[in-house]
């Protein structure tokens, strides 16, 4: 594994590869994103793919990758266009891609801006609640939790978006009937920590919730695009939203092992099935 940085005058972009750049194999290297996660979170997935040149990296002003813009929020067709600068830089195009979470809508606004980068993505679970048919209803859902956080700080924050995502179905007036949750509820206390910089509950994360994928540009493109969902997430939020973008360009979503985060060993808190998760993706991607 070697890690290097790219330095822009917007950020300084931390990747590191596993593997040779030419590949061994002449197969593309497998890309790996997420957001707001950053490469650490892959350290499962990418240690069951020792045959394969594998790139992760840190989202701009996350982790390692340190903003000089002077902003915080976490837009997709700007960390399209990061991404896009990686893999010219590495001269790794075009690439497999594996992007999960807000970096399965990063990996989107990839394809769209930038079809040639890509042969196959497969997005797991992207965050659009653009996408939904209660898109309103989701949006007021989200917008809460970002009030619970910036009133009562980090615990109340995440026990709330807990609560939201774990929702099944849409959002409706039971829902919004609900009181706030208890930290406690989820085994974490309830003082307020006094931050307020948290990029996920803070709002810096809405224009990924808040993101229209393009899907004459997808449809167009000439990668294939594969959703995918877990098979334990139900009928939470992600997994509406990665049936709804499949139906949107016209296919069904790949059911996968585990949850959201099911690619996570135990050094995430919320591990999932790692093993059969690559294994799974071995398949998908052929």
């Amino acid at each position: 594994m070697t890690t290097n940085t790219l330095e822009t005058p917007e950020v300084d972009l931390v990747h590191d590869v596993q593997g040779p750049l030419p590949t061994a194999d002449g197969r593309p290297p497998l890309f790996l994103i997420g957001q707001p996660m950053t490469a650490e979170g892959f350290r499962a997935l990418t240690a069951r793919f020792p045959d394969r040149t594998v790139i992760t990296y840190d989202p701009r002003g996350l982790g390692r990758s340190v903003r000089k813009d002077g902003r915080t929020d976490n837009d997709p067709e700007t960390q399209a266009r990061d991404v896009h600068a990686l893999i010219e830089a590495l001269g790794a195009g075009p690439v497999e891609m594996f992007a999960s979470s807000g970096g399965a809508v990063t990996a989107l606004a990839l394809v769209a801006a930038y079809p040639g980068d890509v042969t196959t993505l497969v997005a797991h679970e992207p965050p659009m609640a653009s996408v939904l048919p209660d898109a309103g209803a989701a949006a007021r859902a989200l917008a809460a939790v970002q009030d619970v956080y910036q009133a009562k700080g980090n615990n109340a924050g995440m026990a709330a978006f807990i609560a939201m995502t774990a929702w099944q179905g849409e959002y409706d007036d039971a829902y919004f009937a609900q009181p706030a949750p208890d930290p406690a509820a989820f085994g974490m206390p309830s003082e307020d920590d006094g931050t307020r910089d948290n990029p996920l509950l803070s709002g810096a994360s809405r224009p990924i919730t808040a993101y229209e994928p393009d899907v004459a540009a997808l449809n167009a493109a000439p990668t294939r695009v594969v959703l995918a969902v877990g098979e334990e997430t139900g009928d939470a939020f992600t997994a509406r939203t990665a049936r709804a973008t499949a139906a949107l360009l016209g296919g069904d979503a790949v059911v996968f092992p585990s949850h959201h985060g099911g690619f996570a060993g135990p050094e995430g808190g919320y591990p999932g099935k790692p093993e059969e998760f690559a294994q799974k993706l071995r398949e998908v991607l052929g």
